[in-house]
């Protein structure tokens, strides 16, 4: 008969550690292996939020909030679904981060309730509007404005962002004419609330109008008219209002 082996035989490594025993002929216990470390889960992110934001962007100005898909998102943004998903919520919550950043560079790029006057304010902010609308450089006019009239069946929220955004900027308007009538160069009495609505009646009309293929110059006629009915300006606000312009000049 064959006598038994006194040697021992390897240890065969744990399947779920993935750790390869030693082998030991001096009956020596194996010295414990270190569990290797884990690796983060998930995969960072490849891609430049602020820049993906901003692809984002062209295409709810371009298309208009409903007709954009997700597919167009993702296509310009350079990211697919689960990315954009992860990094930004949803298409909806992508175009109200959207929003926000659009009127963040709108209101940097015209500061026009810096100028000592109401009229000069108002005055700044059309001609820059007629300028804005017709650019070449990004889809012609207001991302707002085409949300306005593309946003219908989105949700109540949605539709709440929007209206309160529109009131903000009519709440501008009329803040900045109440101070024209505290500095004196808009007359006591005026009715602020009624000239606010119509100037925001104006700015929309020329963002649909250059989204039809309005001319700079031709947005610029409609300046002309709608600073024609602001109210008029006494000797005496005159008078003080060139004193502010010279200051701040």
């Amino acid at each position: 008969m064959k006598s038994k082996s006194s040697a021992r035989r390897p240890v065969r490594a744990d399947a779920k550690s993935g750790a390869r025993a030693a082998v030991h002929t001096n009956g020596a216990t194996p010295p414990p292996v270190a569990a290797a470390a884990r690796k983060p889960r998930g995969r960072p992110r490849s891609f430049d939020r602020a820049q993906a934001l901003e692809a984002a962007i062209e295409v709810f100005w371009a298309k208009g909030y409903e007709a954009t898909s997700i597919s167009d998102l993702t296509a310009a943004m350079g990211i697919n679904p689960p990315s954009l998903y992860a990094a930004f919520g949803d298409k909806e919550r992508l175009f109200l981060e959207a929003v926000e950043r659009y009127e963040a560079s709108q209101g940097d790029s015209c500061p026009y309730c810096s100028e000592p006057t109401a009229r000069g304010a108002f005055e700044k902010l059309l001609t820059y509007l007629a300028d804005e609308l017709t650019s070449s450089e990004h889809p012609r006019g207001c991302m707002l404005m085409m949300a306005a009239t593309t946003a219908n069946s989105a949700s109540v929220e949605l539709q709440n962002a929007l209206a309160k955004r529109r009131a903000e900027s009519r709440a501008g308007m009329k803040a900045r004419l109440e101070k024209g009538i505290e500095d004196g160069d808009v007359p006591p009495g005026t009715d602020v609330a009624a000239i606010s609505d119509f100037f925001a009646t104006i700015i929309a009309g020329m963002a649909l109008q250059a989204r039809e293929g309005a001319t700079k110059k031709s947005l610029m006629g409609t300046v002309e008219r709608a600073m024609s009915v602001f109210p008029p300006v006494g000797k005496r606000g005159a008078k003080s209002a060139a004193m502010r312009k010279k200051e701040t000049a």
